[in-house]
């Protein structure tokens, strides 16, 4: 089995692609060793302790390492654990523990106001259509999470959380893009 991996725009962070699907819908994010014990290869990724994160995308899984730490010498390790988990046909979540859903826009959110549902419905499809797939490319993801006042709040996920030119990419294009699409659109906010 071939491990292909990519660099993405934030250094820390590598993408890894088993050549099979990872996660068959949505995506998952792990912050913490702790939210990561609903996944074995989570777990075994953080149990190296350079890994301060883990996203789970549709074909690949990102992992990000602690300031300091270089991949030269983390890379190894991973490509280990990420090769013997999928050639092994580990499941990605413990059955009883997975406990999640799709992100959902009410999941942290913000109660979106229902006179701007036609806005907020314009701002989704762009997201989903326009936005989500090009992250996805950089290791990452991007969800929904709220509209209020010309506001538009967006949760950056993988690659995409702490990544130097995450703000650059928030405010120059998709900020420019939903003004384009959205007049209603005043400005976008990562939460």
């Amino acid at each position: 089995m071939l491990i292909e991996t990519e660099s993405t725009p934030n250094p820390a962070t590598l993408k890894f692609l088993p050549g099979r699907p990872v996660m068959e819908a949505g995506t998952r994010d792990f912050a913490s060793p702790e939210e990561a014990e609903a996944s074995p290869l989570a777990t075994a990724l953080f149990s190296l302790g350079d890994v301060t994160g883990v996203f789970f995308g549709r074909d690949f899984v990102s992992v990000t390492i602690a300031p300091g730490a270089e991949w030269a010498d983390v890379k190894p390790d991973v490509l280990g654990i990420v090769m013997d988990h999928f050639l092994a046909d580990m499941p990605l979540f413990h059955p009883a523990r997975a406990g999640f859903a799709v992100p959902a826009e009410e999941e942290g959110g913000f109660a979106d106001d229902p006179a701007d549902a036609d806005i907020v419905d314009q701002i989704k499809e762009l997201i989903e259509t326009r936005v989500r797939p090009a992250v996805a490319n950089d290791g990452g993801d991007i969800v929904y999470r709220g509209f209020d006042k010309g506001n538009v709040y967006l949760k950056m996920q993988g690659a995409c959380a702490g990544c130097p030119s995450s703000t650059a990419t928030l405010k120059n294009g998709i900020e420019a893009l939903l003004k384009h699409y959205v007049p209603e659109v005043t400005a976008v906010h990562a939460v």
